[in-house]
């Protein structure tokens, strides 16, 4: 892994459904980072707000912000999707100095494969830890975890989507 990102987490599951009708959902940015934008243990109650531009996270070069106030601190991120090979991969990355609490500068991604039950899915999160004294002992003591949270989350939701019904 090059730098900045020193850290890896990432989360597998399989989804009954094929890979076309999987990454179709996972295109879906809002969709994808609903988890932000519901009040959580993991993000102090708050919400991060997602903006997508006119080609709305689905195209090589789209732009996604997401913002939002936790613990009293502003957040933001800016991200640019960097890969986008339907139906198989899509990756995204921050693009400018992110302003955030556990984290700092990351490539984001999933991958989907053809399974027997459907597909196989593997989101990944490839991270840096934040600079300073303060921000770098936030993210060494919740950096890891919020990862986890937050491909658990999406590998789960995507799991819970094709099985409602």
């Amino acid at each position: 892994m090059s730098a900045p990102f020193q850290l890896h987490r990432e989360a597998l599951a399989d989804v009954a459904a094929d890979p076309a009708a999987v990454f179709a959902v996972l295109d879906d940015h809002r969709r994808l980072s609903a988890h932000m934008e519901k009040p959580s243990l993991m993000m102090a109650g708050a919400t991060m707000k997602t903006e997508l531009d006119s080609l709305r996270g689905q195209a090589v070069g789209s732009v996604i912000r997401m913002k939002g106030v936790i613990l009293g601190v502003s957040l933001h991120v800016e991200e640019v999707v960097t890969h986008h090979e339907p139906p198989f991969r899509k990756t995204w990355e921050t693009r400018g100095q992110p302003r955030l609490l556990v984290i700092d500068q990351y490539r984001m991604g999933f991958e989907l494969a053809p399974a027997a039950t459907g597909a196989r899915l593997r989101v990944w999160i490839d991270y840096s830890l934040p600079t300073g004294f303060a921000g770098r002992w936030l993210g060494k003591l919740l950096g890891q975890v919020y990862a986890d949270w937050c491909v658990t989350r999406m590998a789960r939701d995507a799991v819970d989507f094709f099985n409602k019904g």
